[in-house]
């Protein structure tokens, strides 16, 4: 059975800092690039950060470069994104991805989702 369960949400003031854990089980980690989504209340979800399978090479949205850090440990099969400098505009459901693309065949795996709110 495939899971991917986010924790470490919560509620930090502005200029704190928060890290998000996402435990992966069911499917074989290594294979899959991993993304952090997030959707905040009246807007679309958006790409907040990503990290390849193999090379674990990264990308930012602009919103959060220089502030987040996306990271992985397919060892204990769990991605994290640490979040420093927090602004209210972070305020939003951060969601893992897991993404794989072989023979045209796209899957992807989400997690339910954790709360992350910004506020003073």
């Amino acid at each position: 059975q495939v899971q991917l369960v986010e924790s470490g949400g919560g509620l930090v003031q502005p200029g704190g800092s928060l890290r998000l854990s996402c435990a992966a089980s069911g499917f074989y980690l290594d294979n899959y690039a991993m993304n952090w989504y997030r959707q905040a209340p009246g807007k679309e979800r958006e790409l907040v950060a990503g990290i390849t399978s193999v090379s674990a090479s990264t990308n930012y949205a602009d919103a959060v470069k220089g502030r987040f850090t996306i990271s992985r440990d397919n060892t204990k099969k769990t991605l994290y994104l640490q979040m420093n400098s927090l602004k209210p505009e972070d305020t939003a459901v951060y969601y893992c991805n897991a993404f794989r693309s072989f023979n045209a065949v796209k899957v992807n795996y989400w997690g339910k989702g954790t709360l992350v709110t910004v506020s003073s």
